[in-house]
């Protein structure tokens, strides 16, 4: 058995794994099921935090005790990264893409009860030199005798990985508990992190099951290079060196709509027509685009050789309430 790296314990896992019994019979194709990443827990809700339970324990051994990180200004990573600094009573430091004017609301406004200090800068900053943004951050609170810790984007590097390698190692137990085996693994894809885990873990515990993204922003090839390059880097930590190709990674692209965070009408529709079907709210940004897409690959036969689907919830919930007024009911 692979040793993986030590980790904080943060979220409450395992996460439940239900079938949608509607939406499968509504289909009539395969069986689909979800894994409620989203009941994480409440402040920590989502993905990120399983991710994060590897980089804070990362830090804590490096005696880190401020937590620097970035995001949109709707971030459900940045918003869980506050959350546990404060619960170890730490630092967090957001570096955030958007206006400060912008109303508190969703996320923002958790961020700012959890006490975080944040720094907004423009899209075009943060697209092209967030990373050294957070460096001068860093750079300031070393000169002032702190030890800062930098998490990139979503947590989605070689430690954070490891998070859903983790996740990976309990689908597989709960196969077991549930007597079914999933074909396919399908989830939202937006930095590339939680894919890549998943990704990892099926390789290295053999798991014959395939692991589909949904991306949500940029294209296909991007999250192909990203996602290579993360399992690259969580293997150095494994000290082994497993064989695979790109071609290997399966990345559904054309669900991108408007770009991130950007709801096209039919999304938001398909939002509540889903919450009305399962009793399951999906967000705008991942969990609203990546099943949107699922449902619409099973209707155009994609899927027609699977016969169980397991799709991750991976929260973001509180990312609806900035989107209130898109909605028509």
């Amino acid at each position: 058995m692979i040793k993986i790296p030590e980790k904080m314990m943060f979220a409450n896992l395992p996460t439940r794994i239900e079938k949608l019994e509607r939406l499968s019979q509504k289909l009539g194709g395969p069986n689909i099921y979800i894994k409620r990443d989203d009941q994480t827990g409440t402040e920590v809700s989502g993905n990120k935090i399983r991710k994060l339970e590897f980089s804070v324990k990362e830090a804590l051994n490096q005696g880190c005790d401020v937590l620097i990180t970035c995001g949109g200004s709707q971030s459900n990573h940045c918003r869980a990264t506050a959350a546990v600094a404060s619960r170890i009573g730490i630092k967090s430091v957001l570096v955030l893409k958007g206006d400060a004017e912008i109303e508190s609301d969703g996320n923002l406004l958790i961020d700012k009860l959890l006490g975080a200090e944040i720094y907004f800068i423009t899209p075009d900053e943060y697209k092209n030199i967030r990373t050294e943004v957070m460096e001068k951050i860093k750079l300031e609170l070393e000169e002032q005798g702190c030890k800062p810790y930098i998490i990139p984007e979503g947590a989605s590097n070689g430690i954070g990985g490891f998070g859903y390698y983790n996740a990976m190692v309990e689908i597989i137990s709960q196969e077991k508990e549930l007597g079914v085996h999933f074909d396919r693994i399908v989830l939202a894809v937006g930095s590339g992190g939680t894919h890549s885990g998943l990704f990892l873990a099926s390789k290295s515990l053999g798991y014959t099951g395939e692991i589909y993204g949904i991306n949500i922003c940029e294209d296909e090839e991007h999250f192909k290079n990203e996602i290579y390059k993360i399992s690259h880097e969580s293997m150095q930590y494994l000290n082994v060196n497993l064989h695979f190709s790109k071609d290997e990674i399966h990345i559904i692209d054309g669900y991108v709509g408007g770009g991130y965070s950007l709801s096209r009408p039919e999304e938001l529709r398909f939002i509540h027509e889903f919450a009305k079907l399962e009793g399951i709210i999906l967000d705008p940004v991942y969990t609203g685009k990546a099943m949107f897409g699922l449902v619409e690959e099973i209707k155009k036969g994609t899927f027609r050789n699977s016969k169980n689907i397991l799709f991750i919830h991976t929260g973001g919930v509180l990312g609806l309430f900035p989107q209130k007024h898109l909605f028509t009911f």
